[in-house]
Order: structure tokens, then C-alpha cells, then sequence
């Protein structure tokens, strides 16, 4: 009877310790799968239009892109730019698209790494109603200019620090959120003159288009960059600039593209921007847009 009670309590130890191996390899393999399935990346888009025609734009090419590098990637837009940068500085975008300015302001905290941009380099822009008497930029002094958003780069940054170091004009700045609207905003006179780029003024309704006038323009810069940040592995990284290329050169894509508008990338890379970190764009940088 003791030899039979030795042996049943080894069987029960042995049964545990059965269990308590499955039990690890189960935890393991579960682990393992959670990894796999963390293919499913973001992408950020700069809300320059109203956001029907963001997601107009930019959902086909997220479906191409994720068809042609095998990852689940998902459009995230934000309603507005503020939001876009508060998301932007925590890092939360896998993928992104933005103003270059923004990928310098966030690199000693995210350090998101450019992969594609358009080959030809952007100028913001100052518009005015066609038929408005102002034919000279000094003319605009005190009067009232539309911006997309304090930080935008071309529309506002960049236009506001030549506006004031090399004409000496101050204008009272109006930010009306999108780059749409401070088109129909100049358009319909609400203000005096509107920052933009030539990017999204050629993206307006002809009638728009034909209802404005460019009356200056800013210094050239390297256009918006399609970024990663530096948690995405190289690889993956590397897979999404190829797709993004090829997509370039391949007709029906290639109009995709255009619709950013970027209708010839090349590969990007931190030091295509490092060229603007002298431009002094800091004193107008504004911390916490919500207060403009």
C-alpha cells in the first residue's frame, strides 16, 4: 500500500509539472501570434483639405500601399492641424506625412525618418483676390491674412518671416484651419490676402483658381515627406519606400500620387531638410496652436 501511495504521488507531481510546461509553451505561442499580428501600421496625413477629400485622396493609395507591401496600413486623419501635431509629437503615427519643418521640429523626440518626397521643391504662396487693388506686397500692412495654421510651413511659417525680416509688413493673422478655406476665404473677401502653397491652390475647383491671384512668393523647399518613425523596423521601413516608388512609375498609380500632389517621388532623407534649420522658423513656431 505504500509503494502504491509513493508512486501516486509522483504521477500527481509529474501531471503538474506536465501541465505547468504547457502552460508556458501556450503563453509562448501566444506571445508569438501578438507579435505576428502587430502588421497593422498607421498612417498620418497633414489635414490640408476639409476631410472628404483627405480620405478621397489618400485611402486608395493606403489600399495600393498595403496590397503592395503585404502590412495592414490604416488611414488616421485628425480634423484638424493643431490635433495633427499634437499626435504627431507623441508619436503616435506609424507612417506620416507632413510639412518638413514639423519632421525637423520633432527629431530630438521622435526622430521620424523620411522615406519619399516629390522631386520638385514648393514655395508657399500669398494670394489675393483677382480683381483686388493691391499690386504691391507693402500695401498689405496691417491688413488681415488667412493661414491654414500657425505652424504651416509654406502657408504661414516661412511667409510670415518674410513678410516681417524682408518687407517689414505685419499682418493680423487668421487661422481658419485648412488650406481650403483660406482660399474661399479670400475668395469671398473676408480677408485681405491668404497664405497657401502652390501644392494645394492647384488642387482647387477652377473657379477658385481662376478667382485668385499669387502675389508673392516664398524661397524654395524640399517638399512634404512620407516618413517613418524609427520603431518601424528597417525593413519594413525599406519595403513601404519601394512600394511608394514604384507607384511612381507606374501609370494608374502615378495619378494616385499626383492627387497628394506628388507626381514624381525620390528618396528622402533627414539631410534633404537640414538646409532650413538656419532659416530661424523657431520665433514663429507657436507651442499650443489652440491659443491662436
Amino acid at each position: 500500500m505504500l509503494a502504491f501511495d509513493r508512486f501516486f504521488n509522483r504521477f500527481r507531481r509529474c501531471k503538474c509539472t506536465l501541465v505547468w510546461v504547457f502552460g508556458i509553451l501556450l503563453l509562448g505561442l501566444a506571445s508569438m501570434a501578438s507579435a505576428a499580428a502587430k502588421s497593422v501600421y498607421t498612417l498620418g496625413v497633414v489635414p490640408q483639405f476639409e476631410q472628404r477629400k483627405l480620405f478621397a485622396i489618400w485611402k486608395p493609395i493606403v489600399d495600393e500601399l498595403s496590397q503592395r507591401t503585404g502590412l495592414d496600413i490604416r488611414l488616421e486623419v485628425t480634423l484638424t492641424i493643431p490635433e495633427f501635431e499634437t499626435a504627431l509629437e507623441k508619436g503616435t503615427f506609424d507612417f506620416v506625412y507632413t510639412n518638413p519643418y514639423e519632421i525637423l521640429w520633432v527629431s530630438g523626440t521622435q526622430g521620424y525618418v523620411p522615406l519619399v518626397r516629390d522631386q520638385t521643391p514648393v514655395h508657399g504662396i500669398l494670394v489675393v483676390r483677382r480683381l483686388s487693388p493691391v499690386k504691391d506686397i507693402h500695401e498689405l500692412q496691417g491688413k488681415t491674412l488667412a493661414i491654414p495654421s500657425p505652424n504651416a510651413l509654406g502657408a504661414s511659417l516661412l511667409l510670415r518671416a518674410d513678410l516681417e525680416r524682408l518687407y517689414g509688413v505685419h499682418m493680423t493673422m487668421v487661422n481658419v484651419k485648412t488650406h481650403s478655406s483660406v482660399y474661399l476665404h479670400v475668395l469671398n473677401g473676408l480677408t485681405d490676402a491668404g497664405g497657401g502653397v502652390e501644392k494645394t491652390l492647384s488642387e482647387q475647383a477652377p473657379e477658385i483658381q481662376a478667382g485668385l491671384r499669387v502675389l508673392y512668393k516664398t524661397r524654395p523647399m524640399p517638399s512634404h515627406p512620407i516618413a517613418a518613425h524609427p520603431r518601424i523596423p528597417q525593413e519594413i521601413r525599406e519595403r513601404v519606400r519601394k512600394a511608394l516608388l514604384e507607384m511612381g512609375r507606374e501609370p494608374e498609380t502615378h495619378a494616385l500620387l499626383n492627387k497628394i500632389p506628388m507626381p514624381s517621388p525620390v528618396s528622402a532623407a533627414m539631410a534633404d531638410y537640414q538646409a532650413m534649420r538656419p532659416w530661424g522658423l523657431d520665433a514663429y513656431w507657436v507651442i499650443d496652436e489652440s491659443k491662436e
